[in-house]
This record gives structure tokens, C-alpha cells and sequence, in this order.
């Protein structure tokens, strides 16, 4: 008896179709990148050229160093201020941090000098200008590179024709009209997860952003009280002028002042070493928070700018789509004329159009604020950058202040009758 075989079924070419191989929607949406590759982009140097003419300056000027393009340029703050304008008009569903004021506000007047507040915009122009330069879609962009190579007289205008050419990035990339297919389903409730947990961060990292400034600030204050000290002493030991006779101890206060005198140099060195621990606090801590939380609230902007600016403007597309609909329900039930019939029709084309331009772009900044997001927990391990930066900077504080005291402590020798300042307490 011949064996029966099983008949495969084809089915029809059309499903065949179906079966294609799908985009990997992974592969777009997640952004593969490290902490260490990010930082590995650019490093960006803001120095404050030193003023020509008198202490008021009306413009300052910055050198730009950029270790990518191994150039450096010269920018002033409106510089900085329209590469920022149209960065925000290309990339705005994107994490563009905020710049520093160009003024000081009337009432910081009274808390910090002029001097303060010029250095404290150049750190925080370096500290924009690097979280730019390492952003994974800005730093491959034109406008970047043209802000950071450019040396011609006129960066501004350079930059907003660079801009007029591209678009912002809805018009450039090429699956910005396709991002619906890439977003998962519950990308309303991975946002709203992510943003409370987002938010929780940024307090604490205020937090602790205050009291690395109020420890840095404490070496400081340290190092002028370290230093008075020293004054002090020195002041009590150069008094030259003769002890009466009824005082016993003439003999050893004699010797005793002497060496008052010189501890006041001891003193100015650990003065020195707290200052520099102040300095390290602020520019390996302080510097380090300052740049998360940057980016930071620029994730907050952000969110708010998805939801003031695409949502909003959907709905009020919605709205006007709605009433020109009613206007040409009522249109065709008592007849107008045919000519405001046809503007009215060719209006709603329009606003449907405006509508699915607005829906695609309310998906891909919903697709901008994934990666976004992604960024954000990837820049989350500089934490222990800062961490480590913190504690180097105690520990090589505390050795070398350590060594000075060690130093000083067999000086005292002649205060203590060779006992080496280990005198039982009094």
C-alpha cells in the first residue's frame, strides 16, 4: 500500500508579504551608549579672556577650546545665546540645556561681586557647551560643529543660515513620519514612570549639590580662620615690650614669644592647603553635581515643552477642525453661495493636513522623549565620578593638611619643654 505524504499548503503570495522581515524597532528607538563613550566625544574649554580696557568690561570675551576638532575659537555671550535660539528651533523635542543669565539679577547684586558672577557664567557656559558637544544627535550636527570651528567674523549669521538650510530635526530625520511604528504601546506609562522616578533624582542631587557648596565654602572659611590664627600668634610673639619684674615666668616667656613668632608661616601654610581643598571641593564636586543637574532640568523643560507645545497645539488644531466642520455642516443644510462652500471645503483640507502633520509630530517627540529619557539613565553612573572625585579630594586634603601638622607638632618642642606638645591636658 503506497504511503500517503502530507500536501503542503502554499497559500496565496499575499501572505507572503506579510512574513517580510519587520524593521528592528529596537535598534532605533534605544540608543546604545555608554557613560564613558559620552564623555569620550568632546571635552570643551570656556576661559574668560582677560580683560583689555579698564575693570568693566562691556562685552566679555571666551576662548572656546574643543579637543574633537583640536581648535579654538573666539565667542561672546550673544554668540552663545544664538547658537542656543537655533539649537532649540532644530532639536526642540530634544534635552537643549538652558544658558546662564547674561546679567546679574538686581537683587544678587548685594550677595555677590561682579567677579563672582563672570566666573560663575563661565563655568556654567562650559558646563552647557559640554553637555551639547556630548549629546548623541547634537554632537554629530552641523550647527555644533559650526559653533565650535567657525572663525570667521560672523558666527550668528553663519548659524542661522546653517539653520534655514537644515529645518529643526522632524524635517531631517528619516524616520520622524514612520515613529508611531517604533513606540511601544505603553509609552504613555513608561514617560510617566520614568519622569516621577527622573524627578525624585534631580531633588536629591539638589540636595546634594548644597551641602557639597556649603563644605566646599566651609574650607574656605577654614583657610582665612587657619590664617588669623597664625596672624595671631605672630602678633603675641612680636610684642617687644618688657615684662615687669613681678612677673615670674619672664625667663620662659621670653623664649616662649620667640617661637610664637614663626609658627605664624606654619599657619599660613595650612591656610593654603584648606584653601586649595576648597577649590578642589568646587571644581571636582560642585563643577561635576552643577552638569547633572543641568541636564536635569532640561529633561524637566523638556517634558513641559512636549506638553504645552505639541499637545497643546494638537488640540487646538482639533478645536478649529471641529467648528470649520460645524460651519460646513450648516453650509450644505441652508445653501451659501458655491464659492464659500469650496474655500471653506478646501480649508478643512488644509486642516486635516495640519492635523496628520501634527499627529506625526506629536509622535515623534514622544519618540525624542524616549531616547531622551535613555540619556538620562545613562548619564546616571557619573554619580560615581562624583562620589570618587569627592572622596580623592578629602583624602588628599586631609594627608596634606595631615603632613603639616606632623611637621609642626615637634616645633612646639620649645612651648613644651621638649615634650612635644603631649603634656598631660590642664
Amino acid at each position: 500500500r503506497s504511503l500517503k505524504l502530507p500536501k503542503p499548503q502554499l497559500g496565496e503570495p499575499r501572505e507572503l508579504r506579510a512574513l517580510r522581515m519587520q524593521p528592528a524597532q529596537e535598534d532605533v528607538l534605544m540608543m546604545s551608549q555608554t557613560l564613558d563613550k559620552l564623555l569620550a566625544r568632546d571635552t570643551v574649554q570656556v576661559e574668560l579672556i582677560p580683560e583689555k580696557k579698564g575693570l568693566f568690561l562691556k562685552h566679555v570675551e571666551y576662548q572656546v577650546t574643543s579637543q574633537r576638532y583640536k581648535i579654538s575659537v573666539y565667542r561672546r555671550y550673544s554668540d552663545f545665546d544664538v547658537f542656543h535660539e537655533v539649537l532649540l528651533q532644530r532639536f526642540a523635542y530634544r534635552v537643549v540645556p538652558a544658558l546662564p543669565p547674561k546679567r546679574m539679577l538686581k537683587g544678587v547684586l548685594t550677595s555677590i561681586s561682579e567677579r563672582e558672577f563672570i566666573e560663575g557664567r563661565r563655568r556654567a557656559l562650559g558646563r552647557f557647551i559640554n553637555l551639547v558637544a556630548r549629546h548623541p544627535f547634537f554632537s554629530e550636527d552641523e550647527l555644533v560643529k559650526t559653533f565650535l570651528t567657525f572663525s570667521g567674523s560672523d558666527v550668528q549669521t553663519k548659524l542661522r543660515d546653517a539653520y534655514k538650510k537644515m529645518g529643526d530635526e522632524f524635517m531631517t530625520n528619516r524616520i520622524a513620519t514612520q515613529a508611531k511604528e517604533y513606540l511601544p504601546a505603553d509609552i504613555q506609562t513608561q514617560f510617566s514612570t520614568s519622569r516621577e522616578l527622573i524627578r525624585n533624582i534631580h531633588n536629591s542631587f539638589l540636595k546634594l549639590r548644597d551641602r557639597a557648596e556649603k563644605m566646599a565654602e566651609r574650607s574656605k572659611e577654614n583657610a582665612t580662620d587657619l590664617l588669623m590664627f597664625g596672624k595671631e600668634l605672630s602678633t603675641l610673639g612680636s610684642d617687644a615690650s618688657p615684662l615687669p619684674s613681678l612677673a615670674s615666668s619672664q625667663s620662659t616667656w621670653g623664649t616662649l614669644r620667640q617661637s610664637l613668632k614663626s609658627l605664624s608661616v606654619e599657619f599660613a601654610v595650612l591656610s593654603d592647603k584648606a584653601a586649595q581643598q576648597g577649590r578642589r571641593e568646587e571644581d571636582d564636586v560642585v563643577e561635576k553635581l552643577n552638569l547633572f543637574l543641568d541636564l536635569l532640568q532640561s529633561y524637566r523643560d523638556l517634558c513641559e515643552r512636549h506638553e504645552k507645545g505639541v499637545l497643546h497645539e494638537h488640540q487646538r488644531a482639533l478645536h478649529k477642525y471641529s467648528v470649520m466642520k460645524r460651519q460646513m455642516m450648516s453650509a450644505t443644510v441652508q445653501p451659501k453661495e458655491q464659492a464659500s462652500v469650496e474655500q471653506l471645503e478646501s480649508r478643512i483640507v488644509q486642516q486635516e493636513n495640519a492635523i496628520q502633520t501634527m499627529e506625526l509630530r506629536n509622535y515623534f517627540s514622544l519618540f525624542c522623549l524616549h531616547q531622551e529619557t535613555q540619556l538620562i539613565f545613562t548619564y546616571l553612573p557619573i554619580t560615581s565620578h562624583i562620589l570618587g572625585a569627592f572622596v580623592n579630594s578629602q583624602v588628599q586634603g586631609h594627608r596634606e593638611m595631615g603632613e603639616v601638622w606632623t611637621e609642626l607638632q615637634p616645633k612646639l618642642g620649645c612651648l613644651f619643654g621638649g615634650n612635644n606638645g603631649l603634656k598631660p591636658s590642664i
